[in-house]
């Protein structure tokens, strides 16, 4: 139409779809979400994985890793602890998962090999770590504030988030619901964004 003909309403209403698209963008832009939590810092740590060869926790570094304590003869939680550990690993790809025995008296290195086959660990992305009771101990009471490796078996079925600088930045539920999606998207968080 010409300088004075009225615009039709279909393309009036096209023009205000893509103001208020563009308008919404904009908005998304500047604001990123609050970074998640710093809960505590996990100390450097030498165990023995599954392989029977040393790990260190530099190992680590760098990278965000998802944790949990666990023991394989475990009838109660630590098998669906186990396979939601399996389901983070095939649906974040590169997502370093590390498993700690509660019981390192059971928890040999070959036992902790049979038990991750079990799950279908990828070798150097799931690992699963015994060693010296006392530094199990230190490590889930102290650093990851879990509760004790005292020989009750005892332990929490919460999974841990922790970055690349090895502090924790969350703790999951694994009890009534699944965590996977959340931790999924906290894991993707930390890629994009380490702070």
């Amino acid at each position: 139409g010409g300088a004075g003909q009225p615009q039709d309403h279909g393309e009036l209403r096209m023009k205000r779809a893509i103001l208020i698209f563009a308008a919404a963008m904009l908005a998304g832009c500047g604001s990123r979400p609050e970074p998640l939590p710093v809960y505590g810092q996990v100390p450097e740590f030498e165990l023995t994985a599954e392989t029977g060869e040393p790990f260190s926790s530099r190992t680590l570094a760098g990278k965000p890793w998802v944790a949990d304590f666990i023991f394989t003869s475990c009838s109660g939680p630590c098998p669906r602890m186990s396979y939601l550990m399996s389901q983070i690993q095939r649906s974040v790809p590169g997502a370093r998962l590390v498993s700690f025995t509660v019981d390192p008296e059971g928890d040999t290195p070959p036992v902790l090999a049979s038990y991750a086959r079990r799950y279908r660990a990828e070798p150097g992305r799931w690992t699963f770590l015994t060693g010296d009771r006392d530094l199990l101990h230190k490590l889930s009471r102290d650093a990851f504030k879990l509760g004790n490796v005292d020989g009750s078996m005892e332990h929490s079925t919460r999974f841990v988030l922790v970055d690349g600088q090895g502090r924790i930045r969350g703790y999951y539920g694994t009890e009534e619901k699944s965590p996977l999606a959340e931790i999924q998207r906290d894991l993707e968080r930390l890629e994009r964004d380490p702070s």
